[in-house]
């Protein structure tokens, strides 16, 4: 499935929390949901913000950036290969370099 976002969203797949820690450690499933991943590769982008003269300001953000979010921004969805969350460019904290 292609989904391609629209004007100034990003689609950024959600990197999967670590399951043990460095020291060996398993994390129970419970740990997990309160320590929401707030880390992902952005994967598709819209083509910009359109402003109110009509024109289109392009994105900062570019496909392949590692990105910081909000835990509660944006919205999530599920596909087969992993989570995925729909955001505006300006709900991105930072971009990891």
């Amino acid at each position: 499935m292609n989904i391609k976002p629209l004007y100034d969203r990003i689609l950024v797949k959600i990197k999967s929390p670590e399951e043990t820690t460095k020291g060996g450690i398993i994390i129970p499933d419970a740990a997990e949901a309160e320590n929401k991943p707030q880390e992902g590769t952005v994967v598709g982008t819209g083509e910009g913000m359109l402003l109110q003269d009509g024109t289109t300001k392009p994105l900062d953000i570019k496909e392949g950036d590692v990105v910081l979010f909000n835990k509660y921004g944006g919205m999530e969805l599920s596909l087969g290969d992993g989570n995925y969350i729909f955001l505006k460019e300006d709900e991105v904290l930072g971009v990891i370099e």
